[in-house]
């Protein structure tokens, strides 16, 4: 899902957010946000800092209160994310940190990953096109908001999105415009069990939680009746 980062967002903010949304349960979350789009002008700044803050991160045994990210749910799972790893690096993406399996001492025994972030990217990568499922970030520059909206839509998927700026004009006229069954602004994973949660596109069927949930369990019925 695309995770959208404007110049004038509350940096701090948005890198915490962006943080969350793809190192959060191990990135293996159908709402991750895998795909972060930064306004080409703070690009550089921004991911530098990305990494640094993935690159302090605490990867082992989730039972221990100061682990940051744990396993990954089995042997397959960490195979495939390794697969897309390489398909990343051989079409031509810069790997800007992770990319390994994690071995040292008892980290041998789980399925470990590395935090991984990926720049360079190109839309068309298999990485900026295809749901991962794991600890992997694909981030891409954006000229301005119509390239933005451009780059979030061109996806089968249309589950989630977010966007990050000051401009509450902007930030409207992207929720209107990105195709995504949730739109969060300037903030990430915004639920509630009255507000209904389901995505466009090739991201599931019909809505989870509220009213729009019941009317998926039932059926419309037409009576007609004449009485004269």
């Amino acid at each position: 899902s695309p995770n959208i980062v404007f110049a004038d967002a509350d940096l701090d903010g948005a890198l915490s957010g962006a943080y969350i949304a793809i190192f959060d349960n191990k990135g293996e979350v159908c709402s991750a946000g895998s795909r972060l789009l930064v306004e080409a002008s703070i690009h550089d700044e921004f991911v530098a800092r990305l990494v640094a803050k993935a690159e302090a991160m605490r990867v082992g045994n989730p039972l221990d209160t100061s682990t940051d990210m744990g396993s990954q749910i089995s042997a397959r799972q960490l195979e495939i994310i390794l697969g897309y790893v390489d398909a990343g690096i051989t079409e031509g993406a810069e790997l800007a940190t992770g990319g390994h399996r994690l071995i040292d001492g008892d980290l041998a025994k789980g399925h470990f990953m590395e935090p991984t972030i990926f720049t360079g990217v190109k839309p068309g990568m298999r990485i900026a096109q295809e749901e991962i499922f794991g600890p992997v970030l694909a981030v891409l520059p954006f000229r301005d908001e119509a390239h933005a909206i451009e780059l979030a839509n061109d996806s089968i998927f249309g589950l989630v999105s977010a966007v990050w700026t000051k401009d509450l004009n902007r930030a409207l006229r992207m929720a209107k415009r990105i195709k995504a069954g949730s739109v969060w602004l300037n903030m990430w994973n915004g639920f509630d069990s009255a507000s209904p949660f389901g995505g466009y596109k090739q991201s599931g069927h019909g809505r989870e939680m509220g009213q729009h949930a019941l009317e998926l369990y039932t059926e419309t019925k037409s009576v007609w009746a004449h009485l004269g």
